[in-house]
């Protein structure tokens, strides 16, 4: 298998655009593939296509439920919290658990020499799979409403993908913080998607700078191109990051994409010149002899 990950260091980029686009045109062209919405704080990938869904997973983590008539009031399970998720005032035997802090680590559990911890489990989110001919091509992870950290539900949704696929494509969230790590650590190669603006600029800095932290190849695709001034194109060359396609503003695509369809559906050539970039990417980064 190879796992492309669709980045950007901002919203609103065109990431999920080119996802589902590269994804689509994969999948039209008897390719062996599977998209992965990684964008677990709101999910849309699925959203495009006609998919019947199969299966649908809750994802939970232990958080502790603390039983005051054994707890003596050590505050212990306090001072191993890194999270500080138990609040407890020792003198007036107040001690509660804040669910939304805990990261259900379970360093609390081992602290407590008296019995007072146990632990339940508490919902994070879920991971629904929509499949096609018997076979799953859409894996999306949704956090639930209030959840502190998406990377969870993130790790379980990369989980479900078929060892024997051969192709994953990973809508990552935007931006470089936890959720982002978590999608494209798992990844073979990272497109960064980005415009021509200096918001975009100043966000693919970053993107570029955190994938180089951790050793990830890159390149880059310019959406909206026309737009704005050519500093994003310096910037690329200067670094010598792969420029890996530059779309075009119109009005037409910007049409397409907010009536919920996809723009390769209706533009073969465009579709091909997707194909041809994966198809590149692979080549030069991996094993090209994938499943089809």
């Amino acid at each position: 298998m190879f796992r492309i990950a669709v980045a950007s260091g901002k919203g609103g980029t065109g990431k999920t655009f080119v996802a589902v686009n590269i994804f689509q045109s994969l999948i039209k062209s008897g390719l062996d593939a599977v998209l992965v919405d990684c964008d677990a704080e709101a999910p849309n990938a699925a959203a495009f296509f006609t998919k019947k869904l199969t299966g649908t997973i809750a994802v939970t983590q232990l958080v502790p439920v603390i039983d005051e008539s054994k707890c003596v009031y050590c505050a212990k399970c306090h001072e191993y919290c890194n999270y500080n998720s138990i609040f407890i005032l020792p003198p007036v035997k107040i001690i509660k658990v804040i669910v939304d802090l805990c990261h259900g680590c379970g360093a609390c559990s081992v602290a407590c020499n008296y019995g007072a911890i146990s632990e339940k489990p508490d919902s994070l989110g879920t991971v629904s799979l929509f499949s096609e001919k018997d076979r799953v091509s859409i894996i999306e992870s949704r956090m639930d409403i209030g959840v502190m950290s998406a990377v969870p539900v993130i790790k379980a949704a990369i989980k479900q993908i078929d060892p024997g696929t051969g192709i994953a494509i990973l809508d990552s969230p935007p931006g470089t913080s936890c959720p982002f790590i978590e999608t494209v650590a798992t990844a073979d190669f990272v497109i960064l998607v980005t415009e021509p603006t200096p918001f975009g600029l100043s966000d693919l800095r970053q993107s570029v700078e955190t994938l180089r932290s951790i050793d990830k190849p890159s390149g880059v695709i310019i959406n909206r191109a026309g737009l704005g001034n050519n500093a994003v194109r310096d910037y690329v060359d200067r670094q010598e990051i792969p420029l890996l396609m530059e779309i075009p503003f119109s009005k037409k695509t910007a049409e397409i994409y907010s009536e919920g369809k996809i723009l390769a559906g209706t533009d073969p050539a465009f579709a091909g010149s997707l194909v041809s970039m994966v198809q590149n990417i692979i080549k030069d980064h991996g094993d090209s002899s994938y499943k089809r």
